[in-house]
């Protein structure tokens, strides 16, 4: 028996050192492979790493007045073998100063100084800092002494920033309404395979960051209510006991409570009557904190079942204009996304305490919060939410570089909008939409960027980053699911979810660990869509009858592994469909002989990919002579 299993997991060792070699990899990420920080099996190696920080941020934010003011003390903890020298500090908002590098045109309402360093000390020992030198989104701070492996520094920075007046992802919706993201300086994240994260920030782009344990304390004045990442702390201080009451009911109803009405703003009475209130909230192991202030904003709430073994229920929150209609059902909307997903796909249950939707103009996920535009098409409205909500999972659950590797997070988010659109609206429906809005424009634009390969690092690319972010891995994703079937590429994925929740996954964790859910050598399929710059173009070249039925010859054109359904309509005017799934192209994925049984004589075929849309259809239909 103690032979077998050694025999087992040797065949193990070496058919997932042959997964691993066989597709494509770069140096650095061999170099993480060698030092047994990543495993050829999936999981994160015997040597694995990541760094971590103890936030307690403090700010004041006093709208009309842009200017918001900060105070935060960061313990950073070295969990590398590395001893760090300098630190990389992460000024995101320096992205408004004039002259900051960017993918478009900035406005001048969009402008303002940045991020203004006011006091910077390591250690308790100042360190000087010319905020017109150092403006960039990155800026390397040298350490008084060198950081050791498993030891801490300790960071006291206070700073200011004006709010932008135009707002984007962060800034202000309206003279007293603002969201503030990425609003404080945090240390980027030093890892494994690239050392410091120094990319840019270049406004289209988005982020990486490190999991922390955050404590944020913000000031508002009377009658201005906060929303952030985060469990409040404090509710029966800063709110009037009626206003608490109603939050408090809300954690455990289904229906929506109304915390505040558009008459209860009137009255100016919901938030304690002190000149200004602090507001704290508290957020472990999460990557990013985000806050929503305004004095006229309603304020919804309601909660849902994620998990069933435990029966813990999920905060869903709203605040927006009353005059958004849209948002009116963004507690509803939010309670059958957290509900459906938890359930559904991915099948694990809504990992944080609660999801506030904040009506700005963005479009964009954070930690527990999503910043969503008003919509009157209330469909849209709703498909708009799931997929930032879908966010949750793919970048907060799993600690994706999203800067690197968008697919890893708007690929899955992109297919979690189909998947419960689906549930929502119905199949077709739900696929009509993802073929117009996500397939479409890249299957019919021939331009050399949108059909470079899905590996390539989102940093590099301008022309392509969407369809390459979106689309195309969102449809690699199916692909594999309709090859494995549901239960297996669910087995697989849980598998991929349980080996880096909490951790820093790239591509190749995620192959490898498809791979080891699944039992089964991908290789083939992944350096198919990931690591070539194919696109979907089938030809249905000759049907010919044999003694047990047809051999249809098929060309794929486009290359990508696709699984689509030959339908066929009989001499006696009676039809019939096969599916076949991207196995067939395993072997040769440019030229397929595929077999129909059959005894009935074949009138005309065609082939139908469905959303894995083709961008040649006149050559995909076959008529008998």
């Amino acid at each position: 028996m103690y032979k077998s299993i050694i025999l087992s997991a040797f065949l193990c060792f070496v058919l997932f050192n042959a997964q691993a070699q066989n597709l494509y990899m770069p140096r650095d990420i061999q170099n993480a492979f060698k030092k047994g920080t990543r495993s050829t099996d999936g999981k994160p190696g015997k040597n694995y790493w990541e760094n971590h920080g103890h936030y307690t941020i403090s700010i004041t934010a006093l709208p009309p007045d842009r200017t918001v003011k900060g105070v935060e003390q960061i313990t950073y903890f070295n969990n590398s073998p590395d001893t760090l020298k300098r630190l990389n500090m992460k000024l995101i908002l320096n992205m408004h100063r004039p002259g900051a590098a960017r993918f478009s045109n900035a406005e001048a309402d969009y402008l303002t100084p940045g991020v203004q360093i006011d006091s910077f000390l390591i250690n308790g020992e100042k360190k000087d800092w010319d905020n017109e030198k150092k403006s960039a989104t990155n800026e390397m701070v040298s350490l008084p002494k060198p950081l050791m492996p498993h030891d801490s520094v300790k960071l006291d920075i206070t700073w200011h920033f004006e709010v932008s007046k135009k707002s984007g992802r962060e800034g202000m919706i309206d003279s007293t309404t603002y969201y503030l993201a990425y609003f404080y300086p945090r240390v980027s994240v030093y890892d494994d395979y690239n050392g410091w994260d120094t990319l840019p920030f270049l406004d289209a782009q988005e982020f990486y960051n490190d999991f922390n344990d955050y404590t944020l304390n913000v000031t508002a004045p009377k009658n201005y209510i906060v929303w952030a990442t985060g469990t409040l702390q404090n509710p029966k201080q800063v709110l009037q006991p009626e206003y608490a009451k109603r939050l408090e009911q809300s954690m455990t109803s289904d229906s929506t409570v109304h915390v505040a009405t558009p008459e209860d703003l009137e009255k100016k009475n919901i938030t304690a009557q002190n000149d200004v209130n602090t507001w704290t909230w508290k957020a472990s192991n999460i990557t990013d904190m985000a806050v929503g202030i305004s004095d006229h904003y309603d304020w919804d709430a309601a909660s849902v079942v994620v998990d069933d073994a435990t029966h813990r229920r999920a905060s869903m929150q709203s605040a927006f204009p009353d005059k958004s209609a849209d948002f009116h059902h963004a507690v509803q909307f939010g309670r059958n996304s957290l509900g459906w997903l938890s359930h559904n796909w991915p099948g694990v249950p809504y990992p944080f305490p609660k999801m506030t939707s904040f009506q700005g103009f963005a479009d964009m996920e954070y930690p527990m919060m999503v910043n969503d535009s008003h919509e009157t098409d209330l469909r849209f409205a709703q498909l708009v939410q799931d997929h930032e909500i879908a966010h949750t999972y793919f970048p907060f659950y799993m600690g994706i570089n999203e800067s690197r590797y968008a697919f890893m997070d708007e690929g899955w988010a992109t297919t979690f909008e189909r998947l419960i659109g689906a549930a929502e609206v119905g199949q077709e429906k739900a696929d009509v939409f993802y073929k117009q809005f996500r397939v479409n424009r890249w299957i019919h634009d021939p331009a050399t960027a949108e059909d470079l390969p899905v590996i390539t690092p989102s940093s590099e690319l301008r022309g392509g980053y969407g369809n390459n972010s979106y689309g195309k891995p969102s449809l690699s994703y199916f692909a594999l699911k309709d090859m494995l079937g549901d239960e297996l590429f669910k087995k697989a994925l849980h598998t991929y979810m349980d080996n880096w929740n909490g951790k820093h996954p790239i591509p190749w964790d995620y192959f490898n660990s498809m791979m080891s859910g699944s039992g089964k050598d991908l290789n083939w399929f992944f350096n198919n869509w990931f690591f070539t710059n194919y696109y979907i173009d089938l030809n249905l070249q000759n049907v010919e009858k044999d003694d047990n039925g047809y051999v249809l010859s098929i060309q794929n054109i486009g290359g990508f592994a696709i699984p689509f359904d030959v339908k066929v309509t009989y001499s006696d005017g009676s039809t019939a469909n096969f599916h076949q799934t991207p196995i067939v192209w395993e072997h040769n994925e440019k030229q397929i002989s595929l077999h129909i049984k059959t005894s009935k004589t074949i009138q005309s075929a065609v082939l139908d990919g469905g959303i894995f849309m083709d961008a040649d259809e006149s050559n995909n239909k076959w008529v008998a002579k």
